[in-house]
């Protein structure tokens, strides 16, 4: 399965990286909000690669952060020497986040940001920096209002970062996520208007970690209601459908999503699309 657009050149690379390395280098420090997805982790590493010590990574935890995801982000951390900061989040206390009216990830990005914030000030670090990329700013992302009320700078985009070329400069450092599918916190796994609570983001979880567990790269578990009672939606890549109709799988999932309350168990033909919800906004 391919995930990586066409490749950039190399000069565009090296043209992307030394801005990159400039920028860290006149911030002089940086606390990088590294999720573990390819992004932050080509900020955390070149950020730690200028500026060493000066640079710390924090992961915000909590419920709608799949344990995988963390897991993956400790140990990029460790592997690149950086000092890593594990903080917990609470966004699903906030009735905006839970509401899900649109503006999810305003309320989650507004508590990434004040925690990063309020971490930086204790550590004496006047930058805060996130992976939003070139990409990001046609979508429909409320994170990005957020992120300019807590004055978080997005160093890929002052470079000129694209995701391809994101994916080739992760590939030159070695960072095994240089072809991490993208992901998406799971509050994003419901409808807007759909109200998001932790039972609803675990029983997803549980799913995906499943789906994980086959070896699935690009997945997700929807959240939806039918007749009052939940309903999963699985979206695969178009390359995985056939591997969630195997002998067996397909009964393992349907076990798997009913033990976690789910009353319908579908599979959508149409396989995984990234922005569903920025396209249907």
């Amino acid at each position: 399965m391919s995930i990586v657009a066409s490749a950039p050149t190399p000069d565009a690379v090296d043209l992307a990286l030394d801005r990159l390395r400039a920028i860290f280098g006149e911030m002089g420090q940086v606390l990088v909000t590294f999720s573990g997805g390819v992004d932050s982790a080509l900020v955390a590493c070149v950020a730690g690669e200028v500026l060493g010590d000066r640079a710390v990574a924090l992961t915000a935890d909590s419920p709608t952060f799949p344990p995988e995801e963390l897991a993956e982000a400790r140990r990029i951390a460790d592997a690149l020497g950086l000092q890593h900061v594990i903080v917990d989040s609470t966004e699903l206390e906030q009735e905006g986040y839970a509401q899900n009216a649109g503006n999810r990830c305003y309320f989650c990005k507004t508590e990434l940001f004040s925690l990063a914030r309020r971490t930086a000030q204790q550590l004496d670090i006047p930058w805060v920096a996130d992976g939003t990329i070139t990409d990001d700013l046609g979508d429909h992302r409320p994170g990005l209002q957020a992120a300019a009320e807590k004055a978080v700078r997005h160093p890929l985009v002052e470079a000129g970062f694209d995701k391809a070329t994101v994916r080739e400069a992760a590939r030159r450092y070695g960072l095994t996520v240089w072809d991490k599918p993208a992901f998406a916190c799971l509050g994003s796994r419901f409808p807007v208007g759909t109200r998001v609570t932790v039972t609803r983001i675990r029983q997803v979880q549980k799913v995906e970690s499943y789906l994980r567990l086959l070896g699935l790269r690009q997945f997700r578990a929807r959240w939806h209601e039918l007749e009052g009672r939940p309903l999963v939606r699985l979206e695969v890549h178009p390359d995985e459908l056939p591997r969630l109709v195997e002998a067996g799988v397909r009964e393992s999932i349907v076990e798997v999503c009913q033990a976690e309350g789910f009353a319908w168990v579908t599979l959508d033909l149409l396989g995984y699309q990234r922005g569903r919800l920025s396209h249907a906004l």
